[in-house]
């Protein structure tokens, strides 16, 4: 495994996401399971975990939490608020400094830490980044030591610039794949100079760049590749990448075809990594088999500078007219 910096610290460049491990949007994980999985990656060498605190609400991260009390490895865990929707500080109304430390403390508990190496806003509406009280927020946080660094997960390139803008932001966590490859061109120099990490989510496209969909490729109702393929409850773009499904297996099959093997889903994420702006990738996995497969992508040679040309005129000819949503 390999490992890039993350302000004063090295973090593994394939993290672990733990959307799945909530029993939730992607079908149900029991705890042996979840288990299963952090213990793969850390013995592969991973040391960077997200979650969030709706992801289950509270059941990644507390299957985090008491995880962490089986290892002495160091681990850096990042999670998420912004998006909960129980009791008077819920989504999309209420971000003020009460309500965000409510659900600071309440990742405390759930993750059995005393202070969170990151805490990221979780996609919330661009006009609460612009108004820029949640930032101030989460300064104070960080000076009274719950939060050592905080960041923000956004859904477009205008939000990732206006956060760019803030003093003291840590990291960005953005959707970037061969089906969004913009944000590149957009941003990344920019976050580069401020020292800021790109933490790479969707990397994988909600599995269709794993090679392994067709069209007769079907998902429990449960399942948010099931009931978000249009973007029917949130935003579009964390499914399928904003990609209407069977679009987006016939793209991912000619783009299998480009990459040197059929190790399809690791040179996606190897495509990601020759970018060295970015972090760390998160690929979340259902299955230990598909974490081994994940992490191999950090022993892969680079991409060639012909593939990376031709994965490229392909987006610009073909895949980003196509992408549905706001991004």
């Amino acid at each position: 495994m390999n490992y890039r910096r993350f302000k004063d610290v090295e973090v593994s460049e394939i993290g672990l996401g733990t959307w799945q491990l909530g029993s939730a949007d992607w079908g149900n994980m029991d705890e042996e399971a979840a288990f299963a999985i952090l213990n793969k990656f850390v013995d592969l060498g991973g040391n960077f975990i997200d979650t969030a605190d709706v992801y289950g609400m509270g059941i990644s991260e507390r299957y985090i939490g008491d995880f962490l009390k089986t290892t002495d490895k160091k681990l850096y865990i990042s999670t998420k608020l912004g998006r909960r929707s129980d009791g008077e500080n819920g989504w999309p109304q209420n971000f003020s400094y009460s309500a965000m430390r409510n659900h600071v403390e309440s990742s405390l508990i759930n993750l059995n830490v005393s202070s969170l190496f990151l805490e990221q806003l979780h996609c919330i509406p661009e006009e609460e980044l612009r108004a820029g009280n949640v930032f101030n927020h989460l300064r104070k946080l960080q000076d009274e030591g719950i939060i050592q660094h905080w960041g923000v997960s956004v859904e477009t390139a205008e939000e990732a610039l206006i956060c760019l803008e803030q003093e003291g932001i840590a990291s960005l966590q953005i959707i970037f794949n061969v089906f969004r490859q913009h944000y590149a061109a957009e941003f990344f120099e920019k976050a580069k100079e401020k020292n800021i990490a790109l933490i790479v989510r969707v990397p994988l496209a909600s599995g269709l760049l794993s090679g392994k969909y067709n069209l007769g490729t079907s998902f429990p109702k449960s399942d948010h590749r099931n009931y978000n393929a249009n973007g029917e409850m949130f935003n579009v773009g964390e499914t399928f990448s904003g990609l209407e499904f069977s679009k987006g297996v016939n793209l991912a099959n000619r783009i299998a075809g480009m990459f040197p093997d059929e190790r399809t889903a690791q040179w996606a994420i190897r495509w990601i990594l020759d970018n060295p702006e970015v972090t760390t990738v998160i690929p979340g996995a259902t299955k230990v088999s598909q974490v081994e497969s994940n992490m191999a992508a950090s022993a892969l040679p680079s991409l060639s500078a012909d593939t990376h040309r031709q994965l490229h005129e392909l987006y610009i000819d073909e895949i980003k007219s196509a992408i549905r949503g706001r991004f």
